[in-house]
């Protein structure tokens, strides 16, 4: 008997485990579990209650002693009836539990499908469903909780408020146009361009969170750079805890960006090695070096690394001028290294770029010693970020672009409004914003737009 609509997925990791959980959902969610499980009679139970028995696979063999969960319907999390089987983990038992499921009439899930079940059955919005995803992927403490707050609902609450506030400014609009013929003016001029002026502000606010989110969900790029044999390998492998990047006394050893991770204070890092900065006449060098120089380009943070017996030369001293007055917007931090190898040597400074110093070779075994910069990055960009309103950052992308075109939308209407435009016109430009800020939530949106968003989770999800 197959029952099309009832979906069945592993939704644990696979290897080695404790347990693992099977989860079904749909209308015969429960006869499906009923038919191969032997124990008390699912039928008869009520929701939100555990049983233990034996799964059994299509010949009525044992698989494994299980718990099962009901919820019933509308009181789970897809707002159908879900079963949720918890066998003994491992790769084994769990998939014989879902090809026995599938075998007594459930089929296999789609990737995201029980999320999209969820949104599709009012359980949450279409923001909420991807803060699910974004949840799932989180790299770090501040990225996890900022998914928190979505998947609460505290940034729909905001949209929602927005959108209120829009649809308030159509109803003013619309019911002067009802009344046009009769030549009466209900809308007040002065409060229809506080309401846009409102709407503007909060559209631009979300905006301005953007970046925030980018580094909160990609990581912040942090670009190492100096002279060849200045220490950057050295560097990259004492702030990230492990050999990462090879060290050589040979000049040009680095000839392509190497690149790894840390989190530092709940924030995620992307430490980038990069070709040391010289001229040179070996065309594979010469082209790290210029991958080095466009890497810095696109960084969000600088790390200019030098010998301290060597001292920074004029080159690199109107590199950096250079590179701090065309990207202004870049957080520098001069690191004088080799620390252990001189003595009242002070650390260059820079116009107002800060500076430090250390040995990168003492801090590969000793964290306290690359502290001072880890306290910059800290003081320069987690604090910073951790301050963000976390319901207020926009991560997604897609969100972004609406954000953008229910602000275009909402100009457009400030315009019409000081031009003294129809009514019509100003009409047609809110319920543009409107539709732009539905298609976040979910309000308004198509099958299309949907299967894009959910076929990014997993199976089981």
């Amino acid at each position: 008997m197959s029952t099309p609509n009832t979906i069945t997925a592993i939704a644990t990791a696979r290897g080695q485990a404790a347990l693992a959980i099977v989860r079904t959902s749909g209308p015969a969610a429960i006869d499906v579990v009923d038919r191969c499980f032997r124990g008390a009679d699912l039928a008869a139970q009520d929701s939100h209650t555990a049983h233990v028995g034996y799964l059994l696979d299509e010949e009525g063999a044992e698989i494994d002693q299980v718990v099962v969960t009901l919820f019933r319907a509308p009181r789970s999390a897809t707002g159908e009836d879900v079963v949720e089987v918890s066998c003994h983990g491992g790769d084994f038992a769990p998939q014989l539990v879902l090809e026995s499921l599938i075998a007594h009439g459930a089929r296999m899930a789609e990737p995201g499908e029980f999320t999209q079940r969820a949104f599709l059955n009012g359980k949450m919005d279409l923001a909420q469903a991807e803060a699910v995803a974004d949840l799932i992927h989180a790299s770090s403490s501040m990225a996890h909780r900022v998914s928190v707050q979505h998947l609460r609902g505290r940034y729909s609450d905001r949209l929602d408020a927005l959108r209120e506030e829009l649809l308030e400014l159509c109803a003013f609009v619309e019911l002067e146009l009802d009344f046009a013929e009769e030549d009466v003016d209900f809308a007040d001029l002065d409060r229809l361009r506080t309401l846009l002026d409102n709407a503007a502000s909060l559209l631009e606010e979300l905006l301005s969170t953007t970046q925030t989110g980018e580094k909160l969900r990609d990581g912040v790029r942090v670009v190492i750079g100096g002279r060849p044999n200045a220490g950057k390998s050295t560097l990259l492998n004492a702030l990230v805890g492990r050999d990462r990047a090879i060290v050589s006394p040979t000049p040009g050893t680095t000839r392509d960006e190497i690149e790894a991770e840390a989190e530092i204070d709940g924030l995620r890092y992307r430490f980038v090695d990069t070709a040391g900065l010289r001229d040179t006449s070996d065309q594979i060098e010469a082209e790290g070096v210029r991958r080095a120089e466009r890497s810095i380009q696109e960084a969000d943070v600088l790390l200019y690394v030098y010998d301290l017996a060597l001292g920074l030369d004029s080159e690199e001293i109107a590199f950096l001028r250079d590179v701090t007055a065309s990207e202004p917007q870049l957080a520098a931090l001069v690191v004088g290294n080799k620390e252990d190898l001189v003595d009242d040597v002070p650390v260059a400074e820079i116009d107002a770029i800060p500076a430090t110093m250390l040995c990168a070779e003492r801090g590969v075994d000793d964290a306290e010693e690359v502290k001072p910069l880890t306290e910059w990055l800290t003081e320069t960009v987690t604090d910073r970020l951790s301050r963000s309103d976390a319901s207020a950052v926009v991560m997604n992308q897609r969100h972004r672009q609406h954000l953008q075109d229910a602000l275009d939308a909402v100009r457009s209407a400030q315009q019409a409004l000081d031009a003294g435009v129809s009514g019509d016109m100003l009409t047609l430009d809110l319920r543009a914003a409107l539709h732009e800020l539905g298609a976040i939530t979910g309000e308004i949106t198509n099958e299309d737009v949907l299967d894009q968003i959910f076929s990014r989770f997993c199976i089981g999800k």
